[in-house]
């Protein structure tokens, strides 16, 4: 696989930062997880490419605007930066589920035009994700799939529903070592 096609799509919130039932709305109220940022910075070194996949339904449902979600998104990239991580990119869906849109994962239309924007190979592609709905999306289109008990990932390994093939790690630092341990 070229280094340009060597990437890794990560969820947001539960993954690299700390989620909330009631979402996520300011830059004060996104945390970064301990060790994400390292662990995005350590993907990094490794060759890959890191982008974010997450549904932002906070948008549709009027509890924040575009403006919070770019300061939001620069507080992360700065934040990854500090460590010395980059985010290639930042994919998301801002509809609810009322909208029926195709973008909202377990939907897999946010992953299929990373796929299609990258030229990746799904099949090389790990998907790293916190909830049953990433699992969903991310099998929908064959990309390696990767739990994380951080976020939701301990209800969603206890729900008994994954999809067969999913690997599952304590945290993004941890699948960061343990999928770039497999590389070697």
């Amino acid at each position: 696989m070229s280094t340009l096609k060597k990437l890794v799509i990560l969820d947001r919130d539960g993954v690299i930062n700390a989620d909330s039932a009631e979402f996520i709305k300011t830059p004060d109220e996104w945390i970064a997880l301990p060790g994400s940022l390292e662990a995005i910075a350590r993907l990094n070194q490794g060759g890959y490419r890191v982008v974010v996949a997450s549904n932002q339904s906070g948008i549709g449902r009027g509890l924040f605007d575009m403006s919070a979600l770019n300061a939001m998104h620069t507080k992360m990239h700065r934040a990854a930066a500090a460590v010395g991580g980059r985010i290639d990119a930042v994919f998301f869906c801002p509809h609810t589920a009322r909208d029926q849109c195709d973008c909202r994962k377990p939907k897999p239309g946010l992953l299929r035009t990373i796929m299609e924007r990258f030229d990746i190979d799904a099949a090389e592609t790990p998907f790293v994700g916190d909830a049953q709905r990433d699992l969903d999306a991310g099998a929908a289109v064959g990309l390696q799939l990767h739990l994380v008990l951080t976020g939701k990932g301990k209800n969603t390994q206890a729900g008994g529903k994954m999809p067969p093939g999913v690997s599952v790690h304590k945290d993004l630092w941890s699948f960061a070592l343990d999928f770039l341990g497999r590389q070697i």
